[in-house]
């Protein structure tokens, strides 16, 4: 159980933090902008739960809470460097089951979504563009794991990286999906137009 009793403790006032592990980095090392960035990315899925809950979609306010809960465990899982001999169940790391589960949530939401015929533009219903936001986020917290699974390879678990993909994946299905939903008062997808404010004579 986590107890947080001192909000401040003046111990990170010379740049520097402690990981789970009680090993202090340095507060721009690779490993603290990576859970740093997955705090952010879920920080936007808040605001997109508050907008869910607006639109009177309570189910995917629903399943972005639980997606909350499963953004701390990745957090949990980055915080501690994995240790050479650590036994299964010694530390709290994202499972591949949990990545499944996104898998079967990008389905249910992708079933009754038509093929794109094009790139879609981040917007549409307010709902549908928080979802961007929190996609966009998650892709950066996506790549910068991935940076750590490679400069400390065999110290961070590579289903964090997973899931971060599918997460994003299924955000923009999501983001799909609002657009489409009488609910929030979607009216489909915004399409990209390439070349749409070019003009004739490339020259002009």
């Amino acid at each position: 159980m986590v107890r947080l009793s001192t909000i401040y403790t003046r111990t990170g006032d010379d740049g520097s933090t402690a990981l789970g592990s009680g090993q202090r980095v340095a507060k721009h090392a690779p490993r603290i902008e990576a859970y740093g960035t997955v705090d952010e990315a879920n920080a936007c899925i808040g605001v997109v739960v508050v907008a869910a809950q607006r639109a009177g979609e309570g189910r995917l306010a629903e399943v972005l809470l639980s997606i909350q809960q499963d953004l701390f465990d990745v957090g949990a899982d980055l915080c501690v460097p994995i240790e050479s001999g650590e036994t299964l169940g010694a530390r709290l790391r994202v499972q591949a089951s949990q990545t499944a589960r996104l898998e079967r949530l990008i389905d249910e939401h992708n079933a009754d979504l038509a093929p794109l015929k094009s790139f879609v533009l981040p917007g549409g219903t307010e709902l549908a563009a928080q979802l961007h936001v929190a996609r966009t986020v998650t892709r950066r917290a996506e790549r910068v794991v991935a940076f750590l699974c490679e400069s400390e390879r065999g110290a961070t678990s590579e289903e964090t990286m997973k899931y971060l993909n599918r997460l994003s994946d299924l955000l923009f299905v999501l983001s799909r999906w609002a657009n489409h939903s009488k609910a929030s008062g979607g009216a489909g997808d915004v399409l990209w137009v390439p070349g749409a404010n070019r003009t004739e004579n490339p020259g002009a």
